[in-house]
Formats: structure tokens, sequence, C-alpha cells
């Protein structure tokens, strides 16, 4: 018997050897048992042999080789029960790993029980094998493509709700704070303590900002922006204040040349300068860091920011603006309360989705100097 004529007649007998080969390596823990999982195993079953009847150009097997797939009824309702297949997976608490596991386990099934019948051998064996391999590898990459948009898709939820509860609790404790500060009736320690209140509240509430816009990014969502007419000057301007605000004994000075007028998400790009400024601001306690705007070139603005002290040691720098790394011994040496190390990624995220670029440079001689090149127009 031919390999598609033996899973057609074989379909429970195959569930059965998967299941007893799936419990060796089902997950612990997981929201499912191998016998609730028959139907979608059995749909795919039925789909493969579907496709292994139908007939395949050499265009479209060169396109399964690859892992693309093929147009037809047959190869979409493959698709289709395989998408279902990884959704469901993701509801009955699977990790990946369980879900290629588990395609492993129906693969090596079929292919055992069809051996193990003694089957006849025919000339068309080995397409068969090449046709069976193939809808399986199709299936369990449409699975796996699911399974991953509705993890996805579960983690921006999460991050929304998680974002929105907690910035409304942030906001009444900022709040409360600053009115209990207003209304104190005399001299007392409670000012500076409030005032400690109040800085907390908004250090988590930037670390939370920063942790949604890492994952939407990590995510291959980018950063999203709303591009409109901003000045430059006056971002840089603002952040400086509030820097020297907030690090009285920290020296910040700022520089600017030419035009610094352009289309950009201005919160972004405000967002991009305070985090440059504060990677950078613990180097000397000495010097003060330079804040430069260059307005000069008449398609781009470049924005550096600059200050001496220890250099970052030359093999970290490759991956400096990667997501939670940290110089061992540098001007980053000594992180921002409420900072988890995102601060860079993020400065290299809102750059490259202006269209821009973001590098940094360290040396003993020369300190350390990042530099983000803008086009005047973000893209859209």
């Amino acid at each position: 018997m031919r390999l598609p004529d033996f899973i057609r007649a074989n379909v429970e007998p195959i569930l059965v050897e998967w299941e007893s080969f799936a419990r060796t390596i089902w997950p612990p823990g997981a929201l499912a048992d191998p016998v609730e999982l028959r139907n979608s195993a059995a749909e795919i079953l039925r789909a493969v042999v579907a496709d292994m009847a139908s007939a395949q150009s050499p265009h479209e097997q060169s396109e399964k080789s690859a892992g693309r797939g093929a147009h037809g009824a047959q190869s979409d309702r493959l698709d289709h029960a395989s998408q279902l297949h990884g959704a469901g997976r993701v509801g009955s608490g699977f990790a990946l790993s369980a879900v290629v596991a588990e395609y492993r386990a129906l693969r090596a099934s079929v292919l055992h029980l069809w051996r193990a019948s003694d089957p006849r051998p025919d000339l068309n064996d080995l397409d068969d094998l090449t046709r069976f391999n193939e809808a399986i590898d199709q299936s369990l990459a449409r699975a796996v493509s699911s399974f991953t948009r509705r993890v996805d898709a579960a983690r921006k939820m999460f991050l929304a709700i998680l974002g929105h509860d907690l910035r409304n609790p942030l906001a009444a404790i900022t709040l409360t704070a600053k009115l209990a500060k207003a209304n104190l009736p005399g001299p007392s320690a409670l000012p500076e303590q409030l005032a400690q209140i109040t800085a907390s509240a908004s250090a988590i509430s930037a670390l939370v900002t920063e942790l949604i816009d890492v994952t939407g990014s990590a995510m291959g969502a980018g950063l999203p922006l709303m591009p409109a007419r901003a000045d430059l000057h006056v971002l840089c301007d603002e952040v400086v204040r509030e820097t020297r605000a907030a690090h009285p004994g920290q020296s910040v000075r700022l520089r600017v040349r030419g035009d610094l007028a352009g289309t950009w998400d201005a919160h972004r790009l405000r967002q991009l300068i305070a985090n440059l400024v504060n990677a950078l601001q613990h180097g000397s306690r000495i010097d003060p860091v330079d804040l430069t705007a260059d307005g000069t070139a008449a398609d781009a603005v470049v924005v550096t920011v600059h200050n001496t002290g220890e250099p970052i040691p030359a093999d970290v720098l490759p991956t400096i603006f990667d997501p939670l790394v940290r110089a061992p011994t540098s001007v980053l040496q000594r992180p921002t309360p409420g900072s988890i190390g995102l601060g860079l990624y993020i400065v290299r995220e809102i750059a490259a989705a202006h269209g821009g670029t973001a590098e940094l440079a360290s040396a003993a001689a020369a300190g350390t100097t990042a530099t983000v090149r803008l086009p005047r127009h973000a893209r859209k």
C-alpha cells in the first residue's frame, strides 16, 4: 500500500501511536492532554493526504522544498488546518518547542507504522515520502507562524494593559505627593520625602514606557511615529533644563548651529535626546556634558552628546546599543535609578524609525561621543 493510501486508511492507529509517542515529550503543566488534540491532528493528516494526491508542477515542488508552500485548494486546506493548530496550542499553554516536538512525533508515528505494515515496494515510494515530508514541513511552518503571531498579540495586549493599569496609580501617587507638599502648614522634613516619592513614581513611569517601546520594537513592530513640524533647538533646551533640575551637580552645555527645524516626531526626539544625555552624564564629575545640535546641512541634522571620563572598552562598543547591555567599566557604569539598560537601544530605534543612524565612539584621549544623524524629514 502506498503511503497516502496507508495514511487515509489508518488515521486512528496513527493517532494512537502518536499519542503514545507524544506523552514522552509532553510539556509538564500543559493545559491539554494529548488525547484532547486528536481533532486537529486528524484534520492535518487528512489535509496532508489530500495535498500529496494533488497535482504539483515542478515550480510548485521547488516552492514547497523551499518552505513556501504552494497555491491550490489542497495546499490552502493544509495551511488553514495548520494555522488553527498553532493558534490552539497557545491557548493550551504550549511552548513553541512542544509544538515542534509534536510534529516530530506525528511524522515519526506515520513512518513507523507504515514501515511496520511491510508495504510492497513501489516506484512511487520516494516521491510519496518527499511529498509527505514537504507537506508536514509546510504544516509545521504555518503552525509555528500562527503560534508566534498569537503569542506576539498576547504580549502586546499584556503590555498595553500593564501600561494603562500602572500609569493610573502612578499618576495618583505623583499628584497626591504634590498636593501634600503644597498644603504643608510649615517647615518640616516632609517636602524632601514627598519630592522623592514624586521622582520615584516618574522613574517607574518612564521605565514602563521604555519596556513597552522596546518590546514592540523587538517584535518587529518598530516605533510608531507622528511626524510634524518641530524645532530641535526647543527640544534640546527642554531636555537640558530638566537634566539640570534633576542633577544639580552635573553641568550640561548646549550648543546649536544652523537651521534646526524639520518634520519629526517631537515626543520621540525629545525621548532620544534625554536618553543620550542620561546615558553619558555619569562620566567625568568635573567636565560638563556637551549637547550639540548641528543643522548646517540642508538634508539632515546631527545631534551629538560628548563627555570625558573612562572610555568604554572596545569589546563592548559593538553591542552598546543592544537592549540590556551595559559597559562593565565606563561612563555608562553608574546607571540612573529606575533604568535597566534600554536607553541607548531606544535611541537607536528612534533614529532608525526616522530613517537615521546612531553611533558611539569612545577613546581615552577624545572621551565618549554619541552621534545621531537624522534626515530633516522623517519617513511616514
